[in-house]
């Protein structure tokens, strides 16, 4: 930072020293506009070169054939660049208009040209018209009315949350809990190697506000690192020594995954005797008056059958990438599930929706989150179909909330504003409206980040990073859908504990000294070593996601 010093007023309204301060005042600006130019020219080449870096020594996720075909795509982006730009100021225009002439001109006249590059030109301009451009409007098409489509739901589902709030319509208890209403209530935390979280949450489940005697707390343990087994142990056997009913339950096979966990833990004897199930992930807090709150709910209510909790989320500042999650996920819990379960009685129950803090684990969260309900579909499409529910619930539930929002939206999202959208710049005879490009997707994007005001300043960065997720959801709802490769990988979010960092470092540095104990010092240095090698993080390199945003780049230049 350099502190220039400016003129005083009292300088300018000098008669004299005008044209002085004048000149003062322009060198100034030329010396700040000198440093800026030179801070981003630094900036500009210190950031390549940390990208080429990374690329450089990181590792791909892919195979050898798939970087080829990364690399090739990519040099095809900046040929047909550079070949469009050559063709602009060599004359040719890209109206509709002029490129019928030119068709025109090319059938008239095959074997007449100015030149090679003319003639390359004219070529590709026919292709262009006879073949690349009739499919690609079709296309087109189609997903402008999907696009159309869910835009009106999105729509209608903000209308629902503004009618909900103008009519203040909440969930009231029929009967609060002064009446001695104290059911036996079995909480449930599923968990697996939740090396960071696990004491955060045992801790606040221990501290829920309800009688002893009438709450059970299982902790299910999925983990196979015998240290985080010891450490989840230990915590539970403290909470137990101050008197809480607590439990450790851990599986050797771990089938099914979560739900697996879960359903184990039902199968034992004492689960019988308790009537209500809170579940919470393994990173979640929730506040002491938890129980009393929500438990107040089935008091006489035959009816109801599940209560779901407004979430927070106490990482959602932590990097630009938790902010962008943010938007999504404060539009799915103050407008999707408002409004699904006040009007429509079906919602989303949410087995998960902590926000990853890397792209690594966040990419992994985004194919389950995509490629599980197309399962779920396929399962529950028959018993749908065969109960007994009304024709409105069940057209809502198959057409609204499977077809429209987990197939149709990843469909088009990728395909309209990733594939089509770009490739309507190097094939100008497929047209797409300025109202698809422009007006409705701003119109939907404001509506978006309406329940996360404070993340306004992020829209630009939101909008570009959904469209390049885009090609990650389409993928796992493809898998899904249609039961391919990786389709059932459950891979559990790597979390980052908020409360209980100094706890566990003190622990895991005893642990360690524990079993190093009794080694002799070369054998000490080589096994030190062998930890920092198992702690080291190489750079990945996604090749879909940067194929994809070199294509856009491209198409924006």
């Amino acid at each position: 930072m350099v502190k220039v010093n400016l003129p005083s007023r009292e300088d300018f309204v000098k008669g004299g020293d005008r044209n002085k301060n004048a000149k003062q005042l322009t060198w100034v600006f030329l010396l700040k506009a000198h440093r800026a130019t030179t801070s981003m020219a630094s900036t500009t080449f210190s950031l390549s070169y940390a990208v080429h870096r990374r690329v450089t020594s990181g590792h791909t996720d892919a195979h050898i054939h798939t970087a080829r075909s990364y690399k090739a795509c990519l040099w095809l982006s900046f040929l047909l660049l550079w070949f469009e730009i050559a063709a602009y100021y060599k004359g040719w225009q890209f109206g509709i208009p002029d490129l019928h002439l030119q068709y025109l001109y090319t059938l008239t006249n095959p074997f007449e040209f100015k030149g090679f590059f003319d003639w390359i030109y004219s070529k590709w301009v026919l292709i262009r018209v006879e073949y690349l451009a009739p499919p690609l409007q079709l296309l087109a098409n189609v997903c402008i009315y999907m696009f159309l489509i869910e835009s009106l739901d999105r729509f209608v589902l903000c209308l629902g949350c503004c009618w909900i709030r103008f009519m203040k319509i909440k969930p009231i208890a029929k009967q609060d809990l002064e009446s001695g209403f104290f059911p036996m209530v079995l909480v449930q935390i599923p968990m697996c190697n939740e090396k960071e979280v696990y004491h955060q949450s045992i801790e606040a489940a221990s501290t829920l506000n309800w009688p002893k005697s009438k709450i059970l707390i299982q902790v299910l343990d999925d983990s196979d690192d015998p240290t985080t087994q010891w450490l989840i142990k230990e915590e539970v056997h403290k909470w137990k020594y101050e008197g809480v009913n607590i439990v450790y339950r851990h599986r050797v096979i771990r089938d099914g995954y979560k739900a697996g966990n879960l359903k184990s833990a039902m199968n034992c004897s004492y689960v019988k005797d308790y009537e209500f199930v809170a579940i919470f992930d393994a990173d979640f807090q929730p506040s002491p008056d938890f129980l009393t709150r929500t438990v107040a709910h089935f008091k006489d209510n035959e009816e109801l059958g599940l209560v779901q909790a407004r979430w927070s989320f106490v990482n959602k500042d932590e990097n630009l990438l938790t902010r962008l999650q943010y938007i999504n996920l404060a539009f799915h819990f103050e407008v999707e599930q408002q409004v699904n379960g006040t009007l429509f009685k079906f919602f989303g129950f949410n087995g998960t929706a902590g926000l990853p803090e890397s792209f690594e684990a966040y990419r992994k969260q985004q194919h389950r989150w995509h490629s599980g309900p197309m399962h779920l579909f396929r399962l529950c499409l028959p018993d749908i179909l065969k109960s007994k529910m009304s024709i409105w619930k069940k057209g809502n539930l198959i057409f609204l909330f499977f077809l429209l929002r987990k197939l149709i939206l990843p469909f088009y999202s990728f395909t309209l504003f990733c594939i089509i959208l770009p490739m309507t710049m190097f094939v100008p005879e497929a047209t797409l409206p300025l109202l698809i490009i422009c007006y409705i997707p701003v119109t939907v994007s404001f509506l978006n980040i309406l329940p996360a005001p404070k993340s306004f300043p992020f829209i630009v960065p939101y909008l570009l990073f959904e469209n390049t997720m885009s090609v990650t959801k389409f993928n796992a709802m493809i898998l899904g859908l249609f039961q391919l490769r990786n389709a059932y990988e459950r891979v559990v979010t790597k979390k980052s504990g908020r409360s209980s960092e100094g706890d566990l470092m003190s622990i895991t540095e005893k642990d360690q000294k524990r079993s190093l104990r009794g080694v002799s010092e070369p054998d000490l240095e080589k096994k030190i070593k062998e930890e920092e090698m198992k702690s080291y993080k190489y750079n990945r390199v996604y090749t879909k996601e940067l194929m994809l945003a070199f294509l856009l780049l491209m198409a924006c230049c």
